[in-house]
């Protein structure tokens, strides 16, 4: 047998648009719609059967955050989203206006059917040409544009674009164009979400639950990862009826590196639950619910034309060229336990998000929204919330709708046109 397989296919392109945005979660969407609502030709390609991302595969429903010391940050599509799911019943809206005691509690809780379907509507209305149940396999770049090939139920499909959104968040097609890409040393855990039932919590004797987990740890049958803080075991998760688990050394950057993330992250939430099924209390305890998706929140950045420093965040700069806030703390999951490193702003400190963050360097036709923005580790903990991501792909999306209408390359966009074009859209641009 031979060693080598030749696939001898011809494909010819069957679509030539403006804009193609490969993934729909966070970024994805938003940088579609605001392409498409722009003006521009846009088609978007979605490996799952729905739109969000983590918010509905990942059960990670409640994105922010959209607003900072009593004041709104980040607004424009992604808001209009939010609002139009919370007038259908599936979210309440806390008053911002108050500055909270914990930032997490301005995060807006979604109910993820009604904001997928709230996300079809748009895209819809907008002309987006979605492409659900497909996944980019290959991409090639020219003096034109990009072609990206992708895989779906029938086979194999080309089409052609002036400027490729890679809302991947993995930067999966800059990666495949050769544009640089970094990676943490260590890179930050995994969770699988999801919700308890059937237990007693008042019934629960936590002393005896910690000497049970302390002699299971010592025997091998539990891991001091499987519950988040080691002095109260599962004290916390019972109370809010979910493990916070932490799914240690995995790499989803590779579909065999999600394979292993979605295996351990099952097998590590039978092995609690089998536990604690033998604790008083808990005998009849049960996953009632759990995501589809183990939730990734680090694999690969680019190396942009501009990078975010943690110092830089910190301090709020605003960059000459700020796109977008982002307010969110340094929220670092530690990759061998269940702690994490966090760092706070002063108050009033908002950061911004550089437009040359969102671009591979040295590239013409292809940006980059979401997660995998160009920044270092500790920056990245706290942009890659779903709100900022938002934010990037909205900025994403009007930059490529601009740079396809003038046939110019991504970083020779008109900031100034740019700007406007974010602002005539409800976006919240940093003063610069």
């Amino acid at each position: 047998m031979e060693n080598n397989v030749h696939l001898n296919v011809t494909l010819p392109v069957e679509k030539q648009v403006d804009v193609i945005v490969t993934g729909g979660g966070s970024a994805g969407c938003f940088a579609a719609l605001q392409a498409a609502r722009d003006g521009a030709s846009t088609l978007l390609i979605e490996k799952n059967g729905l739109l969000g991302g983590t918010i509905t595969t990942a059960f990670v429903n409640f994105p922010g955050l959209f607003h900072a010391w009593g004041r709104q940050v980040i607004g424009g599509i992604c808001w209009e989203a939010i609002e139009r799911t919370a007038a259908l019943g599936g979210a309440k809206l806390p008053d911002f206006s108050v500055v909270p005691q914990y930032h997490w509690m301005n995060q807006v809780r979604v109910n993820r059917f009604l904001y997928a379907a709230v996300l079809d509507e748009m895209c819809q209305e907008a002309g987006v040409e979605l492409h659900l149940h497909e996944m980019p396999a290959s991409v090639a770049e020219d003096q034109d544009g990009i072609t990206v090939f992708s895989a779906a139920k029938d086979g194999l499909h080309a089409y052609h674009c002036k400027i490729l959104i890679d809302a991947t968040g993995d930067a999966d097609m800059a990666g495949l164009l050769g544009y640089p890409r970094l990676r943490s040393e260590f890179l930050q855990p995994g969770t699988l979400m999801n919700t308890l039932s059937g237990y007693t919590y008042a019934a629960v004797d936590f002393a005896v639950l910690k000497a049970k987990f302390e002699k299971a740890c010592a025997d091998g049958t539990m891991r001091l990862t499987d519950c988040q803080i080691t002095e109260k075991p599962f004290q916390t998760e019972l109370h809010e009826g979910k493990i916070n688990m932490h799914v240690t050394d995995v790499d989803a950057s590779t579909s065999a590196g999600k394979t292993t993330a979605e295996l351990k992250a099952r097998a590590i939430l039978k092995r609690i639950v089998a536990f604690l099924r033998t604790v008083p209390g808990c005998e009849h305890l049960e996953v009632s619910f759990a995501a589809d998706e183990c939730g990734i929140r680090e694999t690969c950045r680019i190396l942009g034309e501009d990078f975010i420093t943690s110092e830089d965040y910190l301090s709020g700069r605003v960059y000459e060229d700020a796109v977008c806030y982002s307010y969110y703390p340094i929220d670092l999951h530690l990759h061998d336990s269940n702690g994490i490193k966090q760092k706070f702003h002063s108050p009033g400190i908002v950061p911004t998000i550089p437009y040359g963050a969102l671009i591979p360097k040295g590239a013409k036709r292809i940006l980059v929204a979401g997660r995998c923005i160009s920044g270092d580790t500790d920056a990245n903990s706290a942009y890659r919330v779903q709100a900022t991501c938002m934010a990037t792909g909205q900025a994403a999306g009007a930059a490529a709708a601009l740079a396809a209408k003038e046939n110019t390359a991504v970083k020779e966009v008109n900031f100034p046109k740019l700007c406007a074009a974010l602002i005539k859209s409800g976006a919240i641009v940093p003063e610069n």
